[in-house]
């Protein structure tokens, strides 16, 4: 096809660049009305046209997409570029070094195996809310982290040294999205002369943050991250795209995060799993960057593959104002406009799109959403009725149970043992954290404008609540700073605890202990307040039962009001020293406020300083030393790095596909089992599996660390697949945690597992609905792998788990009926056969699921097996993604 023209690039001169409008002229003429984010994927299949892994056919398919009917055709994705973090980075680099040790062993050279496209990996999940509270806290955080990470962290400067397209933004620098944001997204990038879109993906769920960019980018698990850096194509099938137009404006005193949380409200009932989606009209065209990256950020919690947003002057405004060169500006502007892609469409019928969605941003109220789900809003002033019914709700209800309230005394120790009283409701832990919105200027000035007015009143927060500041970047501690705000946010505890993702991922650290002995003695229902984008159960901290996501000035106020058990539209936030009420509105920022305090602290020359000669401002980063060489030397003591046993008795041969006979269900689950339920997360207990081994290795409790840390060690991350305190296997009634039933016993899931595959019995995890939503653990995969799972079943997968279970070799399948899922879910001692599978297996095809129970007659379910496409076949056939693309680099 000859699509490849010129178009003159900022600096004046000519480049080359494939053509959609030449391509349209070709026999397609309907390109100009498919989604932005569809022709984007396109130009990609353009410019990455070999005849082997892109061809024409996958050009034409996609090229006449039908918006109404996508049909079920895959496609091939080229991406420019990879961004990890470090908690799956580390296991994805230890599978690299992996590899090159196979290749090693094989006498051939190492050096084969090596990232084919950039790839930035940002340290930003490792540091901890130990200290909070006090000046002192970024610093003594500072210091714990390299103190627990020291040996991951030489680890990824032996990585950064090794491979020659590997590099590391160290920690203490910001989150990996807000980084991607500000610095390391360019929207158009050149090679060879040749200009084609920036478009990546990444080893983390919100990687979509940067759609609100225009950059064509989501999150994979990093297996999958892994075949893309090694030259495969992320292979994904034709997906559905929905538009969402949006009109109006955000009323005076409604947030992004307002926004953000009614649109994964709405989406969510829309059920946009899997699909594209597309923010356009007028309402989409007047939001301002970071309001758009805040929307598409949260994609994962609607459940889409992206939340997009086109490329216009908003965003060149951006790229500017970030300290972006004009140069790049100008050519952004000019590739766009080129290949008819420039700007966000405002007439609802622009484009076709499968289906569309409709909001009147003028509708948005101030809301929140938990205890348990991102996408249970409730509006602020229906909290504190709302907190009542959820307080006597039964659990099955997605409630608490208490009918009673409940008064304690508690001592806060890390406070001279000061005393406080806590019940039902007292919030424990007030966080703004997070990428969702610790990237957006609005809502963290916002914030600091509230601490302000609440200072001027003599407000206080009470000393039971845990406040603390994670900034996604330095860039906002720079403008809090020059705006006298973060003074305001110290007064009321909020001080900078660390850059990074803190207590949205579970790195909350430990509450105070007088505070954790009362919740647990009274069986406290306690609650916490952040600004992030994840609440599921046990999440943010084991002893928090009930968890809100809000704007950062909501946090705020909340920490002052000191439960949720309140309405802060009729109920003062706290009273002066005087006695006098104060109420919300007293203290809430005006829009004119917030503006006032943008435009004289944000500059371009702040984020150029910021982001240049990241050693020589992080002198702890140089004191690590490291191996060095292109094979990585293990240690077998080590208890963080361990060589993993994916490539033990490597054959380049496809394995046979067989049915399964004699299995034993290890889990039987209900529905929204997330990976955060399946994967290693958070503290390791010590009398856990992952406990235990790590004692006898000699590791005192006080150096476990967490899981998150030790993602390196797949002896520890195996011992920790299923868990969670909060996990509920309906295979032992009425027991939290991950434990199951083998022999009529209850063993720790872990425990069982080994026993089973020591008799070499093949086991089977059942699932409800939503299984493995969440966060792109690799090791909710990898975990149910080498437990010796063969197959997950279920009534249905969240995208990237599915495809990782897949990239792991596990076979997924769902129930044709779902309805058939009640007849098992009580069968705890049944017997599994999985039959009808064979390799001339075809994608979705259908097989049977043979049911044994110890009491009554065999009975048969038809089961969807849930190998998607054609190369999935392939990577199951090899045994999941890096045994194929080893065989395909040894080929």
């Amino acid at each position: 096809m000859d699509t490849l023209r010129t178009f003159k690039t900022g600096s004046g001169v000519e480049g080359r660049f494939h053509s959609l409008p030449a391509l349209s002229e070709q026999g397609f003429p309907n390109l100009g009305k498919l989604p932005i984010s569809i022709r984007i994927v396109l130009e990609s299949l353009l410019r990455n046209n070999d005849g082997l892994k892109v061809t024409e056919k996958d050009i034409n398919n996609l090229a006449s997409y039908n918006a109404a009917v996508p049909g079920e055709y895959e496609i091939p994705f080229v991406v420019a570029r990879i961004v990890l973090q470090d908690f799956t980075g580390v296991p994805l680099l230890v599978d690299l070094a992996a590899m090159r040790s196979a290749v090693h062993g094989m006498g051939l050279d190492a050096k084969m195996i090596e990232p084919l496209v950039p790839v930035d990996l940002v340290v930003d999940h490792s540091v901890q809310v130990d200290y909070a509270g006090t000046a002192a806290s970024l610093e003594k955080n500072l210091d714990l982290e390299f103190h627990r990470n020291r040996e991951r962290y030489e680890f990824l400067k032996w990585g950064e040294q090794a491979f020659d397209t590997f590099k590391v933004v160290p920690p203490g620098i910001g989150i990996v999205h807000q980084v991607n944001l500000e610095y390391l997204a360019k929207c158009v990038l050149e090679k060879n002369g040749v200009y084609y879109p920036d478009t990546l993906v990444g080893t983390d769920s919100h990687t979509t943050m940067i759609n609100g960019l225009g950059v064509v980018g989501w999150g994979v698990g990093g297996i999958e991250a892994e075949a893309g850096m090694l030259g495969q194509p992320v292979t994904f099938l034709v997906p559905e795209v929905v538009g969402v137009y949006l009109t109006g404006e955000l009323q005076t005193g409604v947030t992004a995060t307002d926004l953000v949380l009614l649109v994964t409200e709405i989406l969510r009932k829309t059920k946009v799993v899997g699909k594209f989606v597309e923010f356009y009209g007028p309402g989409a065209k007047a939001l301002s960057l970071p309001d758009r990256a805040t929307i598409a950020n949260m994609a994962p919690e609607y459940g889409a593959t992206m939340g997009f947003f086109g490329i216009d002057e908003v965003t060149t405004g951006y790229l500017a104002g970030t300290g972006r060169s004009a140069e790049l500006c100008a050519t952004v502007e000019n590739y766009y406009k080129a290949q008819g892609l420039w700007g966000i469409p405002t007439v609802k019928d622009a484009l076709q799109f499968t289906q569309v969605v409709e909001m009147d941003l003028s509708s948005v109220k101030p809301g929140v959403a938990g205890p348990k789900r991102p996408q249970d809003r409730i509006d602020v002033d229906n909290l504190k009725a709302k907190w009542g019914e959820l307080l006597a709700a039964p659990v099955a209800e997605g409630g608490f149970a208490k009918t009673e309230s409940k008064t304690a005394v508690v001592h806060v120790n890390s406070k001279d043992g000061v005393a406080d009283k806590i019940g039902h409701g007292s919030i424990l832990i007030a966080a703004i954290t997070s990428c969702t919105n610790t990237s957006n200027p609005s809502v963290m000035l916002a914030a600091g404008l509230l601490a302000k007015k609440a200072n001027a009143y003599g407000l206080k927060v009470n000393p039971s609540v845990k406040t603390s500041l994670g900034p996604g970047s330095r860039v906002v501690t720079d403008y809090l700073t020059k705006t006298g705000l973060q003074e305001e946010l110290d007064k009321l505890g909020f001080q900078t605890v660390g850059y990074g993702c803190t207590t949205c991922i579970g790195n909350s650290g430990p509450l105070d202990s007088g505070i954790e002995d009362v919740v647990k003695a009274e069986d406290i229902v306690a609650a916490s307040v952040l600004s992030g984008n994840r609440n599921f159960e046990a999440r943010v901290h084991q002893s928090v039962k009930a968890n809100f996501l809000m704007s950062p000035p909501l946090v705020v106020a909340y920490a002052l009001a000191g439960t949720v058990d309140i309405d802060l539209a009729t109920e003062p936030v706290g009273k002066t020293p005087k006695g006098e009420p104060v109420f919300l509105a007293d203290i809430w920022p005006s829009g004119q406020e917030i503006t006032d305090a943008m435009t004289s602290s944000l500059k371009p020359d702040v984020f150029q300083r910021l982001y240049t000669g990241f050693s020589d401002q992080n002198p702890k980063w140089n004191e690590i030393k490291s191996s060095t060489g292109d094979v990585y030397e293990w240690d077998r003591e080590s208890t963080y790095i361990q060589e993993p046993p994916f490539f033990e008795g490597f054959s380049p041969a496809p394995r046979d596909i067989v049915e399964i006979h004699g299995a034993r269900p290890l889990g039987i689950f209900a529905d929204s089992v997330t990976t955060d339920h399946i994967s290693p997360a958070g503290a390791i207990k010590m009398d856990s599996p992952a406990g235990r081994y790590l004692r006898e290795k000699g590791v005192g409790f006080a150096d476990f660390n967490s899981y998150g840390s030790r993602r390196g060690n797949d002896r520890v991350m195996t011992r920790g697949t299923f868990a969670n305190v909060r996990i509920k296997n309906l295979m032992v009634p009425g027991i939290e945690g991950g434990v199951t039933s083998i022999g009529g016993e209850t063993k720790a899931i872990y425990d069982a597992a080994a026993i089973y595959q020591e008799d070499t019995i093949p086991t089977i995890i059942i699932g409800g609905e939503d299984y493995g939503m969440g966060s792109s653990r690799d090791w909710a995969a990898k975990g149910t792998n080498l437990l010796g799972v063969k197959a997950v079943i279920t009534k249905s997968f969240e995208r990237i788990h599915r495809s990782n279970l897949v990239g792991m070799g596990v076979l997924p399948c769902n129930f044709v009926n779902k309805e058939d899922y009640d007849k098992i879910k009580d069968l705890a001692d049944a017997i599994f056969d999985l039959t009808g599978i064979d390799n001339d297996l075809k994608p979705m095809q259908t097989a049977t699921l043979q049911v044994h129970p110890s009491t009554g007659e065999s009975f048969d379910v038809p089961v969807i097996v849930r190998i998607d496409t054609p190369v999935e076949k392939d990577y199951y056939r090899a045994g999941g993604i890096l045994p194929y693309v080893l065989a395909q680099i040894l080929d």
